[in-house]
């Protein structure tokens, strides 16, 4: 038997609660809105260049006002 986790997907909806934030090793940051972006510039980033990747909330909007 084994204990393996698996994920299932709920919804179909786009997720965008979250910005990413690409923080090279020089101190510069490139803000993505899509997760799949921030890990192909992660892959295509020369190693000496990769730095950390932040997970930023994105500012809700509370309508007029």
């Amino acid at each position: 038997m084994s204990n393996i986790k698996t994920f299932t997907q709920t919804s179909d909806i786009p997720y965008d609660k979250h910005l990413y934030k690409f923080v090279y090793a020089d101190g510069t940051h490139k803000i993505f809105d899509y997760y799949i972006d921030v890990q192909m510039e992660w892959m295509q980033a020369p190693l000496e260049s990769l730095g950390i990747i932040e997970v930023l909330d994105k500012k809700q909007s509370k309508g007029f006002g």
